[in-house]
């Protein structure tokens, strides 16, 4: 029926700047702040290599989602190559994924705007919820035309930062942190003032500043042009990882030593008071603001698709892949609005561990679902080589890359445990895995008991 199927409204520009918009998150914005206190000037390695094993996670990703035109979701991917135990567990933990970060986005939204007026921060932030429902409830290309603006903000504000940082260091500028110069990357106790373990520690908040990089893929049942869309905005990947974050902390950090940025305030906002543009926190704050509503606008609509998929792939209630005259999953739009306004409120009760075990919980399911995307491309190269010789879009270096990668993301899964702050929230996670595999279990079991009686 074609009132059931999703509506392909978003065109290559709406693509590419929602790619932008992944590659550039609240994380570096808010979080880098904190890594660059843990890891020194090596923050910029940091980046680089996550950065770069996202770039393969994609490629796999892009190959995997060109190789049958029927495929609108990673659940689809998972449930061909792992089973529909993987299409099960991995949909509703990407949903977790994007409900978890746009939850800690929404109350960022409140903190933001108490910077102009002074009123509770659960106000504003039920406004923006409120705002994007009904602006993502009228059509899809409207939450392509949100993003290409949003995303548009973070980019002129990078580019302001470093055209101005390169400014600065030509001129050897002086502020009240001493001069600009490219020394100040090494000159305050070396690339690792903390040692490899400061370095390795900053690894999850650097996670957590590029979830939502597969985004793309998500909305890939929506673009007018697939076979044309997704390899352009996926090869841009690593244009924009070097540009907006590696050149953007090398710009911070030659202007900012290391040492005089905490993780209490932004980096961005600091180095613009310190080259003396007065009105730099009220910019900076504004762009933060567009930047967590982004985010949570960009929450709000892949976990409604997510829904929409997995209730049409009898995964979830049936009454969730309604879609209105729209072509929009609008129930389930309705019912993410609603757990994310739940989380609102409990991020207000308990506001300073919220923020902290929120981001590590999204990081952790993310390193699942991109985990996910990895095992499935093995799968891919091994069982179908009838597909792999049609592809136009080859993901490199395979199989060797896929196992490096998962390597890598085990390796921060390690991390996390034995960090103090980051190992609760790994704790508390294998309880929602638990979770799903049971309600699996008892949705199979149900269905073949059902099939029996009749």
């Amino acid at each position: 029926m074609a009132q059931q199927e999703l509506k392909r409204d978003l065109s290559n520009r709406h693509v590419q700047l929602i790619a932008i918009g992944g590659t550039i998150g609240t994380g570096l914005f808010l979080g880098s702040g904190k890594a660059i206190q843990m890891a020194g000037p090596s923050i910029i390695f940091a980046y680089l290599i996550v950065g770069i094993a996202l770039f393969f996670v994609m490629r796999a990703l892009g190959e995997l989602l060109l190789s049958k035109g029927g495929y609108q979701s990673l659940t689809d991917i998972a449930e061909d190559y792992l089973g529909p135990w993987a299409s099960f567990v991995t949909g509703w933990t990407y949903w977790f994924c994007w409900i978890m970060t746009a939850m800690a986005d929404v109350i960022a939204v409140g903190v933001y705007i108490q910077y102009w007026f002074d009123i509770p921060q659960w106000i504003p932030a039920v406004i923006c919820l409120i705002i994007l429902l009904g602006l993502n409830l009228l059509t899809v290309k409207l939450f392509g035309e949100l993003e290409f603006w949003f995303a548009l903000i973070k980019v002129i504000t990078i580019l302001a930062l470093i055209g101005i940082g390169v400014i600065l260091l030509v001129m050897g500028f002086q502020t009240d942190a001493g001069t600009v110069t490219v020394q100040n990357l090494w000159e305050h106790g070396g690339w690792f003032p903390n040692g490899i373990s400061g370095f390795l520690l900053s690894f999850q908040m650097v996670v957590f500043a590029y979830v939502g990089v597969e985004l793309v893929g998500v909305s890939a049942a929506e673009t007018s042009n697939p076979q044309k869309n997704i390899p352009s905005a996926i090869n841009k990947i690593p244009l924009r990882i070097l540009f907006f974050y590696v050149g953007a902390l090398i710009v911070l950090l030659c202007i900012n030593p290391w040492t005089e940025l905490t993780a209490a305030e932004s980096p961005f906002v600091k180095t613009f008071s310190l080259v003396g543009i007065p009105v730099a926190a009220g910019i900076i704050n504004f762009v933060v603001l567009t930047s967590a509503a982004s985010a949570c606008n960009s929450g709000m609509f892949s976990t409604s698709r997510i829904l929409y998929n997995l209730s049409n792939q009898d995964q979830g209630p049936a009454h969730l892949a309604k879609l209105n005259k729209n072509h929009v999953p609008s129930n389930a739009l309705w019912i993410s609005t609603l757990v994310v306004s739940a989380g609102a409120l409990l991020s207000k009760l308990i506001p300073e561990q919220a923020f902290g075990i929120v981001t590590t919980i999204s990081a952790i399911c993310f390193i699942w679902v991109w985990s996910v995307i990895l095992i499935c491309h093995l799968r891919y190269k091994k069982t179908q080589p009838h597909l792999q010789a049609k592809s136009t879009f080859k993901a490199p270096f395979t199989p060797f890359v896929n196992y490096l990668v998962l390597a890598l993301f085990a390796m921060i899964l390690i991390i996390m445990l034995i960090a103090e702050e980051t190992r609760p929230a790994l704790l508390m996670t294998p309880l929602w895995f638990i979770l799903l595999f049971v309600l699996y279990w008892s949705r199979k079991k149900k269905k073949e008991s059902t099939k029996i009686s009749a």
